[in-house]
């Protein structure tokens, strides 16, 4: 398990972006970070804990009842960031404005949504990091139904469990497996500083052929 308290777990990661993490995945074993959910307003990042939500499509007669995400929504807070599985489907949203609002007064971080997502004027007005695949008006009422909240979902091939870290921002979402996440730490912050004094280098005037090479950037070199 990580040391310290979660918050400060989470501060050391917010340090980093995902294609850092992503990088420090990858040298260590683990399934790299992913693109293809992009901010749907502005330039946010959400670092937080996974809490997971699984949805399917709704077949035969749909019964009302609690909307999708709600449960979820009720269960999760301040140090956490929802993600919502949905196969990639964008034809139907699978997140909206009032979902956006009862995580803002939640305290949620953010929301991962491998899905379309809807009232996008909204998450901006609010201020709430959404990351999907898309933008629908269309809703999920009759045409999804949530299968699970807390229980592992996949992703973009990639198993999110509940309490794994979550890492969003422009470039992508990178998950950090909660028992692995000091060791990725680590590995992302060398990572983070080799590249750092490359750049250095280059700036003082160092050639960018010799300064990017493939085995300096990956730690094959000596750099200072």
């Amino acid at each position: 398990m990580p040391d310290g308290p979660p918050n400060d777990l989470l501060d050391r990661f917010a340090g980093l972006d995902s294609a850092a993490v992503s990088d420090a995945l990858e040298s260590c074993g683990l399934p790299s970070g992913f693109g293809g959910l992009r901010p749907v307003w502005g330039h946010p990042t959400a670092v937080g804990f996974a809490s997971t939500v699984q949805l399917t499509a709704v077949t035969g007669e749909a019964g009302m009842g609690s909307h999708i995400g709600t449960a979820a929504v009720a269960a999760s807070g301040p140090t956490d960031v929802l993600v919502i599985a949905n196969a990639g489907r964008v034809d139907v949203s699978c997140w909206g404005g009032l979902l956006s609002l009862g995580a803002v007064i939640r305290g949620i971080r953010g929301v991962v949504a491998d899905g379309a997502c809807r009232d996008v004027g909204e998450a901006r007005r609010l201020r709430f990091p959404v990351f999907a695949r898309a933008s629908t008006p269309r809703t999920a009422r009759g045409r999804l139904r949530q299968v699970s909240i807390g229980e592992p979902v996949e992703v973009c091939e990639v198993t999110v469990a509940r309490g794994d870290i979550v890492i969003a921002d422009g470039t992508g979402i990178a998950i950090v497996p909660q028992d692995r996440a000091d060791e990725i730490l680590f590995a992302a912050r060398l990572l983070r500083h080799r590249e750092q004094a490359i750049a250095d280098e280059v700036r003082a005037g160092s050639s960018l052929t010799e300064a990017m090479s493939d085995d300096r950037l990956a730690g094959n070199g000596q750099v200072s």
